[in-house]
């Protein structure tokens, strides 16, 4: 993401969710002091070490929470519907893109600021998130629910899956996720080394006015997806780092000609038409090789910028729709 968690969340946490902890959670903190006196090997549990300590996590867990719309998308993929997830504060939302799968999961508000007091009112009987939603505040959400908190990067997508399988005890589902995700590439590779004209790819994010645009490098997602199929970016933006290690470059409009690449994909932030635009209307732009081949294609952010396995097809959709003029939507 483009920065942590904001603090506003710890703030809100510790102010609100303590109260409320205190006053609602007695149920749980019975069942908790049960689970610890109890031998670790119970049927009703297991121990999972992750980012943020230890836990024992349900067997057939109910009623999970996610404070991210990426574990959100991994949860559903793997037919684990959460009860309630946040939605993003600056890209689309996940929702739009996958509404068949996402219906009924109630929305605990932008994940930099979730309902706290609707947390605790859902009783849910596991939190699963990635480790920048609950670091700072792994004790205050474990006294909720257990709380599993795993490691994230973008480029590692696949083993985000696989470690989320293995907490729920879906593991063969995730296998036959990715294996048949890896027969698609395989397909798509082979396909595009048969058309010669297809070379480097820029995927460039545009926020709503304020921000600055981007474009995606070697560690972010789609870069990742691209690749497998056998596309890459432009040599340049290799050459560059974000001093941060973050997985993407500013590129302000003096610098359009880092954007320069044989096909150009531009992922929307909601209300960022208008960047886009002022971009567009920059006589750089019009110098851009995708620009001049008609090579360039806007696509949704809540899919093309974070994401996993499902955002990961759709990106091969896309990739069939625009590039090899095929349609194989699968939401």
């Amino acid at each position: 993401m483009k920065t942590p968690i904001k603090k506003s969340l710890k703030l809100l946490l510790l102010t609100t969710l303590t109260f409320i902890v205190i006053t609602g959670c007695n149920n749980y903190s019975s069942q908790k002091n049960k689970i610890s006196n109890s031998n670790s090997n119970t049927s009703e549990c297991k121990e999972i070490k992750h980012e943020e300590g230890k836990t024992c996590v349900p067997l057939n867990p109910q009623r999970i929470i996610t404070l991210d719309e990426n574990m959100m998308e991994i949860l559903i993929a793997l037919d684990l519907k959460p009860i309630a997830a946040p939605e993003p504060s600056l890209t689309g939302s996940k929702r739009l893109k996958f509404t068949k799968k996402t219906q009924d999961i109630t929305t605990l508000g932008k994940i930099t600021q979730p309902n706290l007091e609707k947390i605790v009112q859902l009783k849910p009987d596991l939190i699963l998130s990635f480790s920048y939603g609950v670091e700072q505040n792994y004790k205050l959400l474990s006294n909720v629910a257990p709380t599993v908190g795993i490691d994230y990067a973008h480029d590692a997508w696949k083993d985000a899956l696989l470690q989320v399988a293995e907490i729920t005890g879906k593991q063969k589902q995730a296998q036959k996720l990715l294996d048949e995700y890896q027969q698609r590439v395989e397909v798509l590779r082979n396909k595009f080394d048969n058309k010669n004209n297809l070379k480097t790819v820029t995927v460039t994010r545009f926020y709503a006015p304020g921000d600055t645009p981007e474009f995606r490098n070697k560690s972010s997602f789609p870069v990742s997806v691209i690749s497998e199929v056998g596309l890459s970016i432009p040599e340049k933006q290799t050459q560059i780092t974000h001093p941060s290690g973050y997985s993407y470059i500013s590129v302000s409009l003096e610098r359009i000609d880092l954007l320069d690449a044989d096909i150009l994909f531009a992922a929307l932030d909601p209300k960022s038409e208008q960047s886009f635009k002022r971009y567009q209307n920059s006589p750089l732009w019009q110098k851009l090789d995708a620009v001049k081949n008609n090579q360039v294609y806007q696509v949704d952010s809540s899919y093309w910028i974070f994401g996993n396995i499902l955002s990961a097809n759709a990106i091969l959709d896309d990739l069939e729709k625009y590039l090899l003029n095929e349609k194989n939507v699968k939401n």
